[in-house]
């Protein structure tokens, strides 16, 4: 197992402690408030501090089933889930949706008993007030915990577990109001109005649970039926469509699976790259859109395309499907039409009917790519298999190649200076190479130029050169 191997085994495993403590203490709260409400909606009388004890002992379950749900989904793929068991977090939070709604049905009808048919007196006490006050700041501790934790790791689970807290925060404020109008119509000459405000503040839970019930069973039933999260297929699309070599993206999928993102990607790149080409491509990608979506497990393929292919590139294109070894590209326009000139490598050891041959599937390749052609004109020359012998010609014999270059080099101004000059002998003749300075900021197609002007001149002055060499290099004025 390698440095990196190790470094992940170690931050999944504090991940795992993290949001099971979490999970944990979260159940302890729950039993706590759970307990504290119980007995003193038991002995008041509030039905909305009883529908709050019904709430926490909802929320007791779901802390519960979070625990359970964080410690299965965090196990790692096997055989029979590919995809993990990342899932689980997602089925609890639909139990928990449905426990929710149960208990807003419990709460709706006993505050309706308590509205129209059977007005039940209150008894505001202290107790009451306190254990309110004391669910608000347990609540209020819990729900930022179980917001870090779960943003910190993803977790829907744990965000469930603290959107529940979070609705028990405003829901047990609402109480607090009921009982404090209670208390206000225990002393006032409207008491008979004032009693049936507690049963209205319960009925203000149930809502409150209501709505946010719903927006979870929403998102957990889209997270079920494999619904990309909101705007993160947009942000994938775009920056897969900056990096460069992506000519746009053909296929996005993304799904979630608990905690865990899978995206699969298929995008189109210029179809004359390489293997290679491609392979760099699809890892750019990926460092680009484990950017947007850390932690995703990620799958980029390519295929290859022909949008916005100049001439050359489609040239390219042709000989690399067909493996034609091919360089010298030069084409042209006339009326007649697109004129293509091109060098083609072949085995040293074919006849030249077969070479000849391979030159015919290459220009009807080339014909069914671009249609009517004026005409294609291809030079056949054998592919170098092996490592040349070549030896250095002493001074004495290689002096006439190097003063014959100096006085060639004064008709090219152009070139500031020449330097490592080599002469060699090889078997097809004599091999000379050097470097020639020329002006920095002059164009490559002018350079080209002079050097083929030059290696021409060289050629026609010395007739047993069988190979020049012009290694061309920038000439800065200020560097003089």
């Amino acid at each position: 197992m390698n440095c990196e191997n190790i470094v992940n085994a170690i931050d999944i495993q504090k991940s795992q402690r993290e949001k099971q403590f979490v999970a944990a203490s979260s159940v302890a709260a729950a039993v706590l408030l759970t307990g504290m409400k119980i007995v003193v909606g038991y002995f008041t009388g509030s039905l909305g501090i009883i529908a709050e004890a019904a709430h926490s002992g909802l929320d007791l379950i779901a802390a519960i089933i979070t625990l359970l749900a964080v410690r299965v989904s965090d196990r790692a793929p096997d055989a029979a889930h590919h995809y993990g068991h990342g899932k689980i977090e997602n089925l609890s939070a639909l139990a928990e949706t449905f426990l929710l709604f149960i208990t807003c049905g419990w709460i709706i009808y006993e505050a309706g008993e308590r509205l129209f048919f059977h007005p039940r007196s209150i008894d505001p006490s202290l107790w009451a007030f306190a254990t309110m006050g004391i669910s608000v700041v347990v609540d209020f501790s819990r729900s930022r915990a179980l917001s870090r934790v779960a943003k910190k790791y993803h977790s829907q689970a744990l965000e469930a577990d603290a959107l529940h807290f979070q609705t028990d925060i405003w829901s047990s404020l609402v109480v607090i109001v009921g009982l404090a109008l209670v208390f206000a119509g225990n002393h006032s000459a409207y008491k008979a109005w004032f009693i049936r405000a507690d049963a209205i503040a319960a009925l203000a839970v149930a809502v409150i649970v209501i709505w946010v019930s719903w927006k979870l069973g929403r998102r957990t039933v889209d997270a079920l039926l494999d619904a990309a999260p909101e705007g993160i297929t947009e942000r994938i699309i775009a920056t897969a469509e900056q990096i460069p070599g992506v000519c746009r993206v053909l296929r996005t999928r993304v799904r979630g699976s608990g905690a865990h993102l899978f995206i699969e990607l298929r995008v189109a790149v210029p179809r004359h790259y390489s293997l290679q080409n491609s392979h760099q491509v699809t890892g750019r990608v990926e460092h680009a859109i484990r950017i947007v979506a850390p932690g995703a497990d990620l799958v980029v393929d390519t295929m290859p395309s022909a949008e916005n292919e100049n001439v050359l590139e489609r040239i390219r294109a042709v000989a690399d499907y067909g493996h034609f070894a091919i360089h010298h590209i030069t084409t042209h326009h006339t009326q007649r039409g697109l004129y293509i000139d091109l060098d083609l490598e072949v085995e040293p050891s074919l006849s030249f009917e077969q070479a000849h041959a391979q030159s015919s599937e290459l220009e009807k390749e080339l014909i069914a790519e671009f249609g009517t052609l004026a005409d294609i004109n291809v030079h056949i020359e054998p592919r170098d298999k092996e490592t040349l012998a070549a030896v250095e010609l002493p001074v004495e014999h290689a002096r006439q190649y190097t003063e014959r270059l100096t006085e060639i080099l004064r008709e090219f101004p152009a070139v500031h200076d020449c330097q490592d000059v080599r002469v060699q002998r090889m078997r097809c003749g004599i091999y000379l190479s050097f470097h020639a300075l020329m002006n920095a900021d002059q164009t490559v197609t002018a350079v080209h130029q002079i050097a083929e002007d030059l290696e021409s001149r060289l050629r026609h002055e010395l007739p047993d050169l069988c190979r020049v060499v012009i290694h061309t290099e920038p000439f800065k004025t200020d560097a003089v």
